[in-house]
C-alpha cells in the first residue's frame, strides 16, 4: 500500500503521478489510467481544500486476471454533517461546482463514504481496468485492510493473505517484529507458508507456520477461519495481535496465546466462536490502539470493510510502528468481485 500525505494543493500531484504510475504498472490501458489520475486528482483536491491531516493511500487489485486499483482518502476533519446531500452535483460550501464527490462515485466501479462532523471523512474507490469475467469466483467474504510502513519509503514489516473457498474462508494477519526490511522478509515468508500449507484448520497452519519459521525474526502470525456454513469462526492465535468479531453493540475479543513463532510458543489452540449473519471481524497489528470500539461510530459497521478499517487507522493508529488494520464481513450479492492478490481477497 502506498501513501502520500495531502495537506496543500502542492501535494495533489504527487498522488496522481503515484496513482497513474501504479495503473501502468499493473497493465491498465493510458484510457482507464487517465480515468483513474482524474479521479484521484478529484478526491485529492478534496483534501487539500476541504480537510486537516489528509492521507491518500493506494493498493492494487486483482480478479480473475483483471487489474484493480483502491484509493482511500481519509482526514481528521471538519467532516460532513449530511454526506448524502454533499453527493449530489450542484452542492457546495466554497463555491465550486460541486459536482466532486458526485463524479466519483458515478466513475469508480464501487464507492463509499463515512464522515462525521469534527472526526473526518472516509472516502472509498475502486476502479477495475476492465469488467472481471462472470466466471471469476467472488469469494464470500468481503475484505477491506490498511497495511502501512511506519515510515514512508520503508519496507512495511506487516503483511496479510487471504484463501477463499465456497465453504470455508483463511486468513492470515503478521506483524512483524520491529519494522523494516528483516520485519518484512519474515512476513513475507510466513505469508509464503500460509498460502502453500496444506494444514488443515487455523491450529494446524498456525503449528506449519511455527515449524517453518523456525530461526527467523518470525511475526506473530495468527489465523482466522469462518465456516461459511456453519456460522462459525475458528481461531488460533500466537504473539500481540487484536482480533474482534463486532455485532451490534457486543464485540468479542479472540484469545491469543503469548509467544514466537519459530521460537518459543507454549501452546497452540484453537479456538471457536459464532458467527453472527451481521457480524464482521476486525485483526490487528500492534501498531493500532487497542481503545476502539466500533460503537462510538454510529453506522461504521454497516460501511464498506475498507473503509471501517481506514477510520480505525486514522484514529487509532499509534505511529511508531508499522500499522494493518483487517476488517471482514460476509459479501453481499451485489458486492461486486473480490480481489484476490495485493492484499484484498
Amino acid at each position: 500500500m502506498l501513501r502520500v500525505r495531502v495537506e496543500d494543493a502542492s501535494q495533489i500531484g504527487e498522488a496522481c503521478r503515484l496513482a497513474h504510475t501504479l495503473c501502468l504498472d499493473l497493465g491498465f490501458s493510458e484510457v482507464d489510467a487517465g480515468r483513474v489520475s482524474l479521479l484521484v486528482t478529484e478526491a485529492a483536491t478534496n483534501l487539500a481544500r476541504h480537510a486537516r491531516g489528509g492521507e491518500f493511500l493506494l493498493r492494487p487489485l486483482e480478479s480473475g486476471g483483471v487489474a484493480g486499483i483502491e484509493f482511500l482518502a481519509v482526514d481528521r476533519g471538519p467532516g460532513m454533517s449530511n454526506p448524502f446531500r454533499s453527493l449530489r452535483d450542484g452542492f457546495s460550501t466554497t463555491g465550486s461546482p460541486g459536482t466532486g464527490l458526485g463524479a466519483l462515485r458515478r466513475v469508480s466501479s464501487a464507492f463509499d463514504l463515512f464522515s462525521e462532523p469534527s472526526r473526518g471523512t472516509v472516502v472509498a474507490c475502486r476502479y477495475w481496468a476492465s469488467s472481471p469475467p462472470g466466471g471469476a469466483p467472488s469469494g464470500r467474504l468481503e475484505t477491506g485492510a490498511v497495511c502501512l510502513a511506519m515510515t514512508d519509503g520503508e519496507p512495511c514489516g506487516d503483511t496479510w493473505a487471504a484463501r477463499q473457498g465456497a465453504s470455508a474462508s483463511l486468513v492470515l494477519v503478521c506483524d512483524g517484529l520491529g519494522h523494516g526490511l528483516e520485519a518484512a522478509e519474515a512476513s513475507r515468508t510466513a505469508e509464503r507458508l500460509f498460502r502453500e500449507s496444506r494444514a488443515r484448520g487455523p491450529a494446524g497452519i498456525v503449528e506449519a507456520l511455527h515449524q517453518g519459521l523456525r530461526g527467523r525474526a518470525a511475526p506473530p502470525s495468527p489465523v482466522l477461519e469462518v465456516d461459511h456454513a456453519g456460522g462459525v469462526v475458528r481461531y488460533c492465535g500466537i504473539g500481540n495481535i487484536g482480533a474482534r468479531i463486532v455485532s451490534g453493540e457486543e464485540e468479542r475479543h479472540l484469545v491469543s496465546h503469548n509467544g514466537i513463532a519459530g521460537h518459543e510458543v507454549r501452546k497452540v489452540q484453537e479456538f471457536s466462536y459464532p458467527w453472527p449473519a451481521d457480524g464482521l471481524f476486525v485483526v490487528h497489528s500492534d501498531g493500532l490502539a487497542t481503545s476502539w470500539r466500533l460503537s462510538t461510530y454510529p453506522g461504521l459497521g454497516n460501511h464498506h470493510p475498507s473503509v471501517v478499517a481506514a477510520v480505525l487507522y486514522r484514529d487509532f493508529k499509534r505511529g511508531r510502528d508499522d500499522t494493518t488494520v483487517l476488517v471482514a464481513r460476509r459479501r453481499p450479492p451485489d458486492a461486486g468481485p473480490a480481489a484476490t492478490r495485493g492484499g484484498i481477497a
